[in-house]
């Protein structure tokens, strides 16, 4: 076990050390709310996952988790390093960092704009649109690219099962991509103003429900039945506020209850919204506050908690985990916590404080416990903590650079701190991965395994020449690993032991679907039942007609 840190970094390090406090404040940990007070129990894989794009959910297939950014995009890495304990990172300059980088909002949200009260439905909820016209709906599903693909299939890969063009002619500065979320056959996208289902074997549209404004923000994880609340714009103006919420059941596309909720003060209606599925119970997260609804009725069941520190995004799935901001005298709540919550009631379990100065970034697992901090747009530190919320280690990055993809990276609005990909861990390793580079004019990377107790790396792994690795999470005792096309070659979906070793394919991509791929420069990837889907994450073009055409949506299988 890794003793509390104190010591400076080695000659060469960047930044200031991250000093954490370890173990506990205020009161001593109460027994942990047995799942059924929350959600179900977690399933027999995907344990570690904070509910990402990449993670099993707890429907009868998984939830997707958006992927890392492979060569040339945005995303957020850089070098952390140092003695056992002690991890500081130097950000890339690309890194999407604003005061912490998960709760600023970008656009929207009006700080003087008079809240909503929301204790009651407030508008009639809309209806799923009329069946869709055959014709049209041929022309949004590009079953001719795919057939030509296929027709160059080679023996052991995969085929294109599906490819989806966008259709839909969007504003000028094109819109965030929510999703996707695959409930038994059907895989579930929101966007601008309208959340539609697909099937998953063929990509043919079996539903889609129109919104009377455009989507804000949405959980990474539904309900156990396939329940979502999503958030939508309070209006149709371009600058109207995010502080609406909408259920909709994703197996039938009918929507539920709607309701707004209120936004006042100044730091809540700068705050981007952090939305969060554990069981029955929807939070929805700002810098100043969070509140909590249940799912299956909008039922209120807590708001601002007692004190100044105050929890501001909670991470879906069965262990309610959340990161937590503490309004000082100076209001710049500079001082962060990490928190287990009982989302029923609001009720903390235990407290972790997190050193003044470093912000709650992301959670890259809750079982083991992974936390991404930040300081700064250049101070990088991993710390792992204990079930209990004592502190166990701190990653030690060396000389590499590493490169993770969030949510926030890729969208505009709606920033969660659970849906990270190119990291995923089990009981004793953390695996995540390096910043691709340029090796003889191609560009690749390589997985590292970090041991948790020590946070010292323990192997790593190179892609193969010219192209990327970026872990998805891990099932039935092995990393799932998504490799990306590159010129000639296809992608993926790879497999690593816990020790390391020899990359195993799981589903190959077909090498005459690689320029196709290539076009998912940031792709959100899931895997479920032997399918790999890649979506993207933000959707635009330079005119109508390209942005129409834009394939948003690509889908491997046997």
């Amino acid at each position: 076990m890794a003793q509390p840190p104190g010591q400076q970094p080695p000659q060469g390090g960047f930044g200031a050390p991250y000093e954490p406090r370890p173990g506990q404040y205020g009161p001593p940990p109460q027994p942990y709310a047995q799942p059924g007070q929350y959600g179900p129990p977690p399933q027999p894989y995907g344990q570690q996952a904070p509910g990402g794009y990449g993670y099993p959910q707890h429907q009868p297939q998984p939830q997707p988790q958006p992927q890392t950014q492979p060569p040339g995009g945005p995303g957020r890495g850089g070098r952390f390093r140092g003695k056992t304990a002690v991890v500081v990172a130097a950000g890339l300059a690309v890194c999407l960092i604003v005061g912490g980088g998960i709760w600023i909002a970008t656009s929207g949200g009006d700080g003087g704009k008079k809240p909503v009260a929301g204790n009651s439905d407030d508008a009639e909820p809309p209806s799923p649109s009329p069946p869709v016209d055959g014709d049209k709906e041929k022309a949004v599903v590009d079953h001719d690219t795919a057939e030509k693909l296929n027709a160059g299939r080679k023996s052991g890969e995969a085929k294109v099962l599906w490819i989806q063009k966008n259709g839909v002619d969007l504003p000028r500065n094109g819109a965030d991509a929510y999703g996707p979320w695959i409930v038994g056959d059907t895989v579930v996208k929101a966007m601008y103003r309208t959340v539609s289902g697909y099937s998953v074997k063929d990509g043919t549209r079996k539903w889609s429900l129109r919104l009377p404004s455009d989507v804000c923000a949405a959980p990474t994880q539904s309900t156990a039945d396939g329940k979502i609340v999503i958030g939508i714009e309070s209006g149709a103006a371009s600058d109207a506020p995010c502080e609406s919420l909408q259920m909709i059941d994703l197996t039938t596309g009918r929507a539920g209850w709607r309701k707004s909720y209120e936004r006042p003060g100044a730091w809540d209606g700068l705050s981007d919204v952090a939305m969060a599925i554990n069981g029955d119970v929807l939070t929805v997260g700002r810098t100043s506050r969070t509140d909590a609804y249940r799912v299956r009725d909008g039922k209120a069941l807590w708001g601002k908690l007692p004190g100044n520190c105050q929890p501001f995004g909670f991470v879906s799935g069965p262990v309610p985990i959340a990161a937590a901001s503490c309004q000082t005298e100076a209001d710049d709540h500079a001082e962060q916590q990490v928190q287990r919550i009982d989302p029923a009631t609001g009720r903390v379990r235990w407290t972790y404080k997190v050193k003044k100065g470093w912000q709650v970034d992301q959670f890259y697992s809750v079982s083991p416990l992974v936390v991404s901090l930040r300081k700064g747009e250049k101070d990088w530190a991993i710390m792992v903590l204990n079930a209990d919320g004592t502190y166990r280690s701190q990653l030690i990055g060396g000389t590499d650079d590493y490169a993770v993809q969030c949510g926030g990276d890729v969208l505009t609005r709606g920033k969660n701190v659970d849906n990270c990909l190119g990291v995923a861990a089990d009981a004793d390793t953390f695996y995540m991965a390096t910043k691709p580079e340029y090796v003889d004019s191609d560009m690749t990377n390589a997985v590292v395994g970090f041991d948790l107790d020590t946070g010292r790396s323990k192997w790593k792994v190179p892609a193969p020449a010219g192209q990327t690795l970026m872990p998805m999470r891990v099932e039935g005792g092995k990393v799932l690993v998504y490799m990306n096309a590159t010129k000639g070659k296809g992608g993926g979906i790879m497999s690593l032991a816990p020790t390391g070793g020899t990359l195993r394919p799981v589903l190959r991509h077909p090498a005459s679907a690689a320029e196709v791929e290539r076009g998912f420069p940031t792709p959100r990837v899931a895997y479920v039942n032997g399918r790999s889907l890649l979506m993207h994450g933000f959707v635009s073009g330079v005119t109508d007609e390209e942005e129409i055409a834009m394939k948003t949506m690509i889908s491997f299988g046997d």
